[in-house]
């Protein structure tokens, strides 16, 4: 993983900072693995705009990714890392010895050629997936389920991962990316290891027609707005534009919007830091 600052030939690349993309090892995507995505553009099923800011970009295709990982026991190499335009993450192809090709998201020292496989009964290693009662503690994991058999919704973005803490009953204790650490059930997957493409946090746009490619339109500020549009609108010249809210009136800064009354509550052990 690397990073490349490119030389100031244009005033667009002076502060550009990109990705070195040394672990991609193609360019061309699987066929059979790709699906149609269609922009909405913020608009509804009436052609309204519900959502501000959002327009144009480039065409992209979806990649199907495989975030179940219920092929038990049956092995499968990795047949290349490629780029994914729809995540931070880098993907992996894999060939599965039945003949079937999927792609899943590739953990941090995924090589081309590496045979990995999901089960109980399997060794803990990078790529590996399984459920948490057969991970030992300590480990570094990532792509964890909330529910048995939803599939990955937790440490799927580039760099991200969360640690094995302990076990007890029907439930296992992580340490999730956000410092927030919560019980999981035990019967729930995740696979071994750190995701790909840390350095994406370190990468820098250097210029704002970069935010129009990736389908991003121009944010007005709430203090230039009027009274009338936001709370924090209006006033003379330039007003500071008093407490920093939402455009519905929620504080911004400090208030906590989560429900004291939430289900899921008695399975945060503790909070993530401020």
């Amino acid at each position: 993983m690397s990073v490349r600052k490119l030389k100031p030939i244009t005033p667009g690349q002076r502060f550009r900072v990109v990705n070195g993309f040394d672990a991609i090892t193609t360019d061309k995507p699987e066929k059979s693995l790709l699906a149609p995505n269609k922009r909405s553009g913020g608009r509804n099923s009436q052609g309204k705009m519900t959502m501000r800011y959002i327009g144009g970009g480039h065409k992209k295709k979806y990649r199907i990714i495989d975030f179940k990982r219920e092929k038990a026991g049956v092995p499968a190499t990795v047949a290349s890392i490629e780029y994914d335009p729809n995540r931070t993450a880098f993907i992996a192809l894999l060939n599965y010895q039945d003949g079937e090709k999927r792609y899943v998201i590739a953990q941090n020292g995924l090589q081309v050629g590496q045979n990995i496989v999901s089960g109980d009964a399997v060794a803990p290693e990078i790529g590996n997936a399984m459920a948490l009662s057969s991970i030992p503690l300590g480990t570094i994991i990532s792509c964890i389920e909330l529910r048995p058999g939803q599939g990955a919704v937790l440490a799927r973005s580039a760099g991200a991962f969360a640690q094995l803490m302990a076990r007890d009953g029907k439930f296992a204790t992580v340490k999730l990316p956000s410092g927030e650490t919560r019980l999981i059930l035990v019967t729930c997957m995740a696979t071994i290891g750190a995701i790909s493409n840390s350095d994406h946090q370190l990468t820098v746009s250097g210029k704002a027609g970069r935010s129009r490619w990736q389908g991003r339109r121009p944010r007005t500020r709430p203090v230039v707005m009027n009274p009338v549009d936001h709370p924090m609108g209006g006033g003379e010249g330039k007003s500071s534009g008093g407490h920093p809210r939402s455009r519905n009136g929620i504080p911004a800064k400090g208030f906590r919007t989560r429900s004291k009354t939430k289900q899921s509550n008695k399975y945060i052990i503790e909070r993530r830091k401020k």
